[in-house]
């Protein structure tokens, strides 16, 4: 097993539907851009609410990506 580097970074993924659907926004979304994504942590959670109702989610999260040999 050869020794690895990674980098973290923090992304902000929001949805209508639900957090999860906010996290899966979120890593698809970079995942067009950014190679190699090994894992992900939810650090945030927030939401906007509408007449008593959620309007929307927003999640906020470190991705993990291992840099290129």
């Amino acid at each position: 097993m050869s020794d690895r580097v990674y980098k973290v970074v923090e992304i902000v993924g929001s949805s209508q539907v639900s957090s999860d659907e906010a996290i899966r926004n979120a890593i698809e979304t970079s995942a067009k851009t950014i190679r190699h994504i090994s894992w992900f942590e939810v650090i945030g959670t927030t939401g906007h609410v509408v007449d008593g109702k959620v309007a929307h989610y927003q999640v906020k999260l470190k991705i993990g990506f291992r840099i290129e040999d």
